[in-house]
């Protein structure tokens, strides 16, 4: 990857004239099925720009209580977008499908305009569930005829996509936009990128500029994402099985519970005991070279990568197991 980004052919994007960055927008574009694309350093800027593209000041967005936008974004569609979020209660991540209708704003002068639903595959705080397809269908249909806009969270899409075998643009055609992430699973430096229908990625385009998102010879970094779509998607399957031998040792421990079944590359757990602190653990496990993170106070989130070799797989099943009983 290192190699490819040294070789990269590099213009200027803001100008949009960057060969490779155009040949990933490009690639992008028909992985998901969309007519356009947009680089950009993050997956906060590809939600926030989604959002801000796709809605006027003062309108509505429907999502997940515990989605990524709502919870780990700083308010970034409120502040810059004057969005008001409507977060609902849904099982694991979820929209509850039954709840959807009456959470669509009447047309009334009191009430905020309902203008889009934005759904998370896969789910951080769910553990990397990946999103049904069928009931992502359901949230389609329903936005469809109510004439909202739909957006997709996909920043581990591509983890959703390996695990099912649905390919990219089965999950794109139910989306209005959709990001997708390169510097988690995929192993880049840096990048998500935004794909939608030309006219909303037009209007990304004046966002991105605006918030300070355009980058010049930015194809080193793109030249990075090409390689990873390359060969990293694929081993993603990998990562997924390194999860899941970590949730055994979880369950066998009998001290700790998954919080959600492991389905992809997060496992959550924690303890009912009164006295278990996840930053005590987290603090236990590092001095052991095992890298976790404290989650919401009594619980902990570990994910796993290409950079999980399997000589540290080994030392993490004889560690983790002596750690845990501890």
């Amino acid at each position: 990857m290192r190699q490819a980004m040294a070789g990269a052919e590099v213009g200027d994007d803001v100008l949009g004239d960057d060969p490779t960055v155009k040949r990933l927008e490009t690639r992008m574009s028909a992985l998901l099925g969309k007519e356009s694309a947009l680089y950009v350093p993050s997956g906060t800027m590809s939600n926030t720009l989604a959002l801000l593209s796709q809605t006027q000041p003062g309108d509505e967005v429907i999502l997940d209580r515990r989605c990524h936008i709502y919870n780990y974004e700083v308010g970034g569609a409120s502040v810059l977008g004057g969005l008001q979020l409507f977060p609902m209660d849904g099982p694991s991540g979820l929209l509850p499908i039954g709840e959807l209708p009456a959470a669509v704003r009447p047309d009334n002068i009191h009430h905020p305009r309902t203008a889009l639903v934005a759904v998370e595959n896969t789910h951080n705080r769910a553990g990397g569930r990946v999103y049904p397809f069928d009931e992502l269908r359901e949230v389609s249909r329903f936005a469809r005829e109510r004439r909202l806009r739909l957006h997709m969270d996909g920043a581990r899409l591509a983890n959703a996509s390996v695990k099912t075998g649905i390919p990219l643009d089965a999950y794109g055609a139910l989306a209005d936009s959709v990001t997708f992430c390169f510097s988690k699973g995929l192993g880049c430096p840096i990048g998500s990128i935004l794909v939608s229908d030309g006219s909303t990625i037009a209007k990304a385009r004046v966002w991105r500029k605006r918030l300070g998102g355009g980058m010049r010879q930015v194809g080193i970094l793109a030249a990075a994402c090409l390689y990873a779509l390359d060969h990293n998607v694929a081993r993603l399957a990998e990562d997924h099985d390194k999860a899941s031998r970590i949730a055994r040792i979880v369950e066998a421990s009998g001290r700790f519970t998954l919080t959600f079944p492991v389905e992809t590359n997060i496992i959550i757990f924690g303890s009912v005991a009164p006295s278990f602190e996840s930053d005590a653990l987290a603090a236990t496990l590092a001095r052991e070279g095992i890298l976790a993170l404290p989650f919401g106070g009594r619980y902990v989130r570990m994910v796993t990568h290409l950079d999980i070799l399997p000589e540290d797989m080994g030392r993490l099943e004889r560690v983790l197991p002596r750690m845990l009983a501890a």
